[in-house]
């Protein structure tokens, strides 16, 4: 039987290196699926939708929630953001390891409906690195920024929640990091029901035996 896929749940403050680092899992690694959230948020320069997010509007985001088609949501800094339901259980049923990139509340809602998932928070090395990099993208003004800068404030107060925190200085070891992670969660979970068969087997015997002397 295949072995179902995990699912991966990579948050971070906005400028911590999350989607760079998501293109490079993909890139490098075989056996990831990554997750294309839906978002109410205007493109950035460069962006499509069905690449980076689906782009939907506000009514269209409310009716998906209507229906009951996403996994998670949550609002950001005005706009939604959620994950479409089919594709996660489509390729978690392949075998895939599914990468959500999503925000903290999302990521939480994730924890509590699926308690086996694996939560993992991205963070740049300081708060300073935090800010130059978020004002070295130059795609928002600088009271965006600010924003940004004061939601980090409140996200640190959950991170806590989360399985494993991974410091990004460079992208390419913070990248091997997570690969590595993901595979020894992989390895503990095959583990543990390795254990549980065992014990299956075990009460088999324990049971043909007693009805043999019955």
């Amino acid at each position: 039987m295949m072995e179902k896929g995990l699912l991966v749940v990579v948050s971070g403050f906005s400028g911590a290196g999350k989607g760079t680092i998501m293109r490079r899992l993909m890139e490098r690694y075989d056996g990831y699926a990554l997750s294309i959230s839906a978002t109410t948020r205007a493109p950035r320069p460069g962006e499509c939708s069905g690449r980076e997010y689906f782009f939907v509007d506000k009514d269209c985001f409310e009716e998906m929630i209507d229906r009951d088609e996403l996994v998670e949501y949550a609002k950001y800094v005005d706009h939604y953001y959620g994950t479409p339901r089919a594709f996660v259980e489509e390729k978690r049923e392949e075998g895939k390891d599914v990468i959500l990139e999503i925000e903290i509340q999302g990521a939480l809602k994730i924890k509590q409906k699926f308690p086996d998932a694996i939560l993992v928070f991205l963070t740049p090395p300081s708060a300073e690195e935090l800010r130059r990099r978020l004002i070295g993208r130059g795609t928002e003004e600088l009271s965006a920024v600010h924003r940004r800068l004061m939601r980090a404030v409140a996200e640190a107060d959950g991170v806590e929640a989360y399985d494993y925190i991974l410091v990004n200085e460079d992208i390419d070891t913070c990248t091997e990091n997570l690969h590595n992670l993901i595979r020894a969660s992989h390895d503990r979970a095959s583990a543990h029901l390795d254990i549980i068969e065992c014990i299956r087997k075990d009460l088999r015997r324990i049971e043909n035996a007693a009805a043999n002397l019955s």
